[in-house]
């Protein structure tokens, strides 16, 4: 028996999940068998949205482009109450808010604080307010409160130089987003090849 035995024997062992790691795994099991899942997926041009948070940082205002996003979900989610709603599986009940979730991922999982009333929010205020719940959800300090009563939720892996991907919707919401990354594309505009940055949602 050499060390590198004894190593491989050791690495095998089975260790417990964390108590939070348990608590995701139940809830997407759940999801995935009682919520009908189904997938689009569209190519949207950010061009014209990267040139705009280039020159707004260059006046000091810094957005990331997952701001925008959030900001165009909201809005949407105001347009489109339909989406902003949650069933029971025999009535569908409008939300009177949108309240926004947003996916960060931490040491111990994946965690999902929710933003209340995120269209009464501007720009700046969303950036803001999703800036605190996130720290708060990396220093392990989100309350219960802070976690739950989410619509629709938006995951977000674009800085993880991710092509495209399916995200599970949570228990109790009617969608989620799952946003990708913006990467080069030679498209066709206006009947002529050139460049955009495409992004994968």
């Amino acid at each position: 028996i050499m060390v590198a035995d004894i190593e491989r024997a050791m690495r095998r062992k089975p260790r417990p999940l964390s108590r939070i790691r348990q608590i995701i795994a139940r809830r997407l099991v759940e999801s995935k068998q009682s919520i009908p899942h189904f997938y689009v997926t569209v190519a949207a041009d950010l061009t014209a949205l990267l040139r705009l948070r280039a020159e707004l940082k260059e006046r000091g205002v810094v957005y990331g482009v997952n701001d925008f996003i959030l900001e165009a979900v909201a809005l949407s989610l105001e347009e489109y109450p339909a989406v902003n709603s949650v069933t029971d599986g025999r009535t569908i009940s409008w939300r009177g808010d949108v309240d926004l979730g947003v996916a960060v991922s931490v040491e111990a999982g994946l965690v999902v604080p929710v933003v209340r009333a995120a269209q009464l929010l501007t720009l700046a205020e969303l950036r803001d307010r999703v800036r605190a719940l996130v720290d708060k959800a990396r220093r392990g300090k989100l309350t219960p409160d802070e976690m739950s009563g989410g619509g629709f939720t938006v995951s977000n892996m674009g800085m993880l130089d991710v092509e495209n991907f399916s995200a599970i919707i949570n228990p109790g919401e009617a969608a989620i987003l799952a946003v990708a990354s913006s990467r080069p594309r030679a498209v066709v505009v206006d009947g002529a090849v050139c460049v955009r940055d495409i992004m994968k949602m």
